[in-house]
């Protein structure tokens, strides 16, 4: 009887660590299968360069599809004014960088909203516009994306008024910026 209890503890401690390893490996699986693919960034005045002191905010996320050819996203931004356009760009942390794709105000994106709000839409080789000069021709999206997983890209929100001297709601540079990753 003894014998049996003491097998019994045995398969039970065997047991006990496979099952926890196991439950690990499911729980792990979805953020393995997901490395890569997806992408983030918070919108900032801060993260400009120059910096920017500014109320708004924003941020973006983005998917890239299971085939790797196109890169769906979501961008909101709040309590600015003027937004016009909005890019993402292949540049390192605290550096300008070229253009490489619209999120919104050019290309075939839809309008910024000027005042804050949502924008949706996907990226594919055609709304890839370089920059040429940094070694990123027209269309090469898989270079846009290599960008993207290296943490050599951002999103930024453009802001324009005419006439208006340079400050919040009128930041062609830029009026919030966050590193993508």
């Amino acid at each position: 009887m003894t014998r049996m209890r003491i097998t019994k503890r045995k398969t039970i401690a065997l047991i006990v660590p496979v099952a926890l390893l196991a439950l690990a490996a499911l729980v792990a699986a979805p953020t393995f299968a997901d490395e890569g693919r997806s992408f983030r960034a918070t919108l900032t005045g801060y993260e400009e360069v120059p910096s920017v002191s500014t109320a708004a905010s924003g941020e973006f996320r983005a998917q890239l599809s299971a085939d790797g050819m196109t890169l769906s996203y979501e961008l909101t931004y709040a309590n600015i004014q003027n937004a016009m356009f909005a890019h993402i760009h292949f540049g390192q942390m605290s550096v300008n960088g070229g253009v490489s794709a619209f999120l919104c105000g050019g290309g075939d994106k839809p309008a910024c909203p000027p005042g804050g709000g949502t924008v949706t839409g996907t990226i594919d080789a055609a709304d890839v516009i370089g920059p040429t000069g940094q070694g990123i021709s027209p269309g090469e999206f898989e270079e846009l994306v290599a960008a993207m997983r290296a943490g050599f890209t951002y999103a930024n929100v453009h802001t324009v008024m005419a006439g208006a001297p340079a400050g919040p709601g009128n930041l062609p540079g830029g009026e919030i910026r966050g590193h993508i990753k």
